[in-house]
């Protein structure tokens, strides 16, 4: 018998029940909206912190990439920053979607957090997502101005498809970059965009996030599966020895749940520092929804204790010039 926590089975009770069209038989702006007023209906509030700023991010394809930077503690001492990518299967999500997660992050970590909003499927197709990401960590890498601090490490963060996107940028920039990528933060990550069988079918209906949706999601942000095995698109295949450390996080009612772990599991064969964590009984999306599912509070304080660890242990390793700027 498959296990669903009580405030998980009240939630999903009451959304299986609604009436009217599902996000994927509507088009893209409608599901956007859906999405936002779900988050109105279902999140966290934001809470205080000492800093809240919104800025823009030069790209070098010529438009102005939106983000939003939290502090709790404000200051200007260096430190490190956590870059997020939002979830939403490339098409949906923005700022505003994932504003009570950032900011309980900053809150917990002590960490400047900085949110990406990057371009969305269909108007801007693969790979838009993954470029706006690469040039943003880049450009918060170069510790410009409008941080505020100057950056000693950087730690890459998503949930779903921004899991993907926080997975190819650690590949892609983690030897590039002028500060070091201390450790990855993948929350239910779609890291293999050929993935079936296994929970891709066991939970493909009722449980928030459905096969359905998954294919008008990459059907809007990848058209056919000619380029399903890029590099940008499924990570999972690529090579990940010498990666920096990685937290994993999965849901067990989640149809992306075995690519998370087997992407934890490839992690660790290939000698990565990797700590995985599943949340019995939580669906997909879970993050999101911490108002209307309680539980998912303590799935979230455990996922940023586990990765305080990661941190403090490869700040640790770094030079004394790193590990006395990051204390």
């Amino acid at each position: 018998m498959t296990y669903v926590r009580p405030d998980v089975a009240a939630l999903l009770g009451m959304l299986n029940s609604q009436p009217g069209p599902q996000m994927h038989e509507s088009d893209p702006a409608t599901g956007r909206q859906m999405m936002r007023m779900m988050g109105q209906l279902t999140d966290a509030k934001r809470g205080e912190l000492a800093r809240v700023e919104d800025f823009t991010i030069p790209s070098p394809h010529g438009h102005a990439i939106p983000a939003r930077l939290y502090s709790a503690k404000g200051g200007t001492a260096p430190g490190l920053v956590l870059v997020f990518y939002h979830g939403g299967g490339w098409v949906i999500g923005d700022l505003e979607t994932h504003d009570p997660l950032c900011a309980e992050v900053a809150r917990v970590l002590g960490m400047t957090v900085v949110s990406i909003d990057y371009r969305l499927a269909p108007e801007h197709p693969f790979p838009a997502a993954t470029e706006d990401c690469l040039a943003a960590t880049r450009w918060v890498a170069g510790s410009p101005a409008e941080i505020g601090h100057a950056v000693t490490g950087l730690v890459p963060a998503g949930d779903s498809a921004g899991g993907n996107l926080a997975a190819v940028i650690t590949q892609q920039l983690h030897a590039e970059l002028p500060v070091p990528i201390l450790a990855q933060w993948l929350i239910y990550p779609g890291v293999d965009m050929g993935a079936k069988g296994g929970s891709m079918d066991e939970f493909a209906e009722g449980y928030l996030l459905s096969r359905a949706g998954m294919m008008w999601f990459t059907q809007h942000y990848m058209g056919d599966a000619s380029q399903f095995a890029h590099a940008y698109a499924s990570p999972i295949l690529q090579p990940l020895a010498g990666l920096p450390p990685a937290m994993v996080f999965t849901c067990g009612l989640d149809p992306l749940r075995d690519q998370g772990r087997a992407y934890a599991a490839r992690l660790i064969e290939a000698g990565v520092r990797t700590i995985f964590r599943e949340a019995a009984g939580q669906i997909h999306g879970c993050m999101n929804i911490r108002g209307a599912v309680p539980s998912t509070d303590a799935d979230l304080h455990g996922c940023l204790a586990d990765l305080r660890l990661l941190v403090d242990e490869a700040v640790a390793a770094q030079a004394p010039p790193l590990a006395q700027a990051a204390e």
